[in-house]
């Protein structure tokens, strides 16, 4: 019992490093042809948006809402991919094909 505890002990300091070493990650996404910006850290959390003044009339509202999502989309997939990499680092999971 006192080795299941320890393991898991030592896997919640590696998940511990693990979060501190992805909060200094930055990743940023783009859409609308680069007219919305958005930057994560490394765990996934929004640090800066910056949309373009030319997008903010009225009538564009939808390609606004598209843009916003396919930059998010966009970061969050670099954001998991070295997610993956520092877990590989640290001798955490290794899962085939990622």
């Amino acid at each position: 019992m006192f080795e299941k505890l320890k393991q898991f002990k030592d896997l919640r300091d590696k998940a511990k490093v693990l979060q501190n070493a992805l909060g200094t990650e930055k990743v940023s996404g783009s859409g609308a042809w680069g007219k919305i910006k958005i930057e994560m850290d490394g765990n996934q959390t929004v640090t800066a948006v910056d949309v373009s003044p030319e997008l903010l009339v009225p009538t564009e509202k939808s390609k606004v809402e598209t843009g916003i999502k396919e930059a998010l989309n966009d970061a969050l997939k670099k954001a998991q991919k070295i997610m993956m990499e520092k877990m590989r680092e640290i001798g955490g999971l290794n899962l085939p094909g990622m």
